[in-house]
């Protein structure tokens, strides 16, 4: 059932209008093309997938996203707006963060302090206020510090706060990177295989947070994932690429029952 601007999926959710929109993208390293005239939109509110095999695309199409790559052909539209070519701090700043395929932390420092590291773009205090720690540096210390200390006890990391990062088996330093996007507050929250690498129930806990995260703060979410009971079980929209270009793009069902889909993943022609 469609509203006006959004949608309402099967649970009832509603969800908003069109947060960003991808229109005819391209994308060239030289004579290889990664991405081909490829258009898909994400609403406020929902869990966007992108999958495909490797090599499909989707790690250049989110570098996209985030102000990494500049297309060579098409627009990138955010909250109504085209946006022009800028770099990822400036992506950040309008309010999109992500995490990364390969874990991206600082490992001497503690959890919190990597979390912490999240809020940069919340802070506007000159260098001078920031080193003797007074007027607006203060305020703003004693603000980020609440949303981070929020942030890690909904992410239920309380008790390894103050460990160095580098002592963490693999699936808290996911988690911890989690926390640390999630603590920029942002309007979308780009997640790079979040799964890759865990165990089951790593990857139970980790479904349960996204999901929490999207519910509880509202935050719209646009993932990779290869995991496809992940995928389906969590999404309400996927849009699928292969070899650079788009196959499918649908709730989960309809994907699941594109053979385009079955035939990209499983090898075989029909």
């Amino acid at each position: 059932m469609k509203e006006v601007g959004g949608y309402l999926t099967p649970d009832g959710r509603q969800i908003g209008g069109t947060l960003m929109e991808m229109r005819n993208i391209t994308l060239r390293f030289g004579g290889l093309v990664a991405i081909e005239d490829i258009s898909f939109d994400i609403h406020e509110g929902e869990i966007r997938a992108i999958i495909g095999p490797n090599g499909a695309g989707k790690s250049s199409m989110l570098n996209i996203i985030s102000g990494f790559y500049t297309p060579s052909a098409g627009e990138v539209w955010y909250k109504g707006s085209k946006r022009p070519a800028m770099k990822p701090y400036e992506v950040a700043r309008m309010g999109v963060a992500r995490t990364f395929q390969n874990i991206a932390l600082f490992e001497g420092m503690t959890v919190l302090e990597n979390v912490m590291t999240g809020r940069l773009t919340h802070m506007h205090a000159g260098l001078l206020s920031q080193a003797m720690w007074w007027g607006k540096a203060r305020a703003e210390e004693i603000e980020n510090r609440e949303v981070v200390e929020k942030v890690i006890d909904f992410l239920e990391i309380q008790k390894i706060r103050k460990t160095p990062v580098g002592r963490l088996p693999y699936g808290l330093k996911k988690r911890v990177e989690l926390a640390r996007a999630l603590a920029a507050e942002p309007s979308l929250l780009l997640l790079d295989e979040p799964m890759a690498g865990m165990n089951v129930e790593e990857k139970e806990d980790m479904s349960r947070f996204i999901l929490d995260v999207n519910d509880e703060f509202g935050t719209t979410i646009a993932l990779i994932e290869h995991d496809m009971g992940v995928v389906m079980d969590i999404s309400d929209r996927v849009v699928v690429m292969d070899y650079g270009k788009k196959i499918g793009d649908g709730t989960p069902d309809a994907v699941r029952g594109n053979q385009a889909v079955i035939d990209a993943y499983l090898g075989v022609a029909h």
